[in-house]
């Protein structure tokens, strides 16, 4: 079965485009990192390319080497920022997977010993808490 085609009205390619605001806390011209809405713990970010893919599957292969480097860079931050004693790294790829978003992203979650993640509800996350997370994530990125 063939792949379906990119679509340019999903919520990530809207958040790229500055359309629906976000919390960044990192840009640079090929990447863009902001803060999960439904976050499933504290500090849980989304690193997402520019360039438009439906995910690891189509993206051309030029996009992963920026895209995982600023992934590195966060994971190293979240777990600073939030003294966590892990981190998380996650990245769907089609509905079997549990993509819901068809914009190639990857998550980044601060993990600590003996607390589960929070399933991912639907329910937000309050604005202020995550500009005080975004916060000490780029604090942290700038140390």
């Amino acid at each position: 079965m063939a792949e379906a085609a990119y679509d340019t009205s999903n919520i990530f390619a809207k958040i790229l485009r500055g359309e629906i605001p976000s919390h960044r806390v990192h840009e640079d011209d090929a990447v863009v990192a902001f803060m999960d809405v439904m976050p499933q713990g504290p500090g849980h970010t989304l690193v997402v390319p520019k360039a438009p893919s439906r995910n690891l599957l189509d993206a051309d292969p030029a996009t992963l080497g920026p895209l995982f480097t600023v992934v590195q860079k966060v994971a190293l931050a979240v777990k600073k920022a939030f003294s966590a004693d892990g981190v998380t790294i996650l990245q769907f790829n089609e509905p079997a997977s549990g993509q819901t978003v068809y914009h190639l992203h990857v998550h980044v979650i601060p993990r600590f010993d003996g607390i589960a993640l929070k399933p991912h509800t639907g329910q937000m996350e309050k604005p202020e808490v995550l500009a005080e997370n975004a916060e000490k994530i780029r604090a942290a990125l700038n140390d």
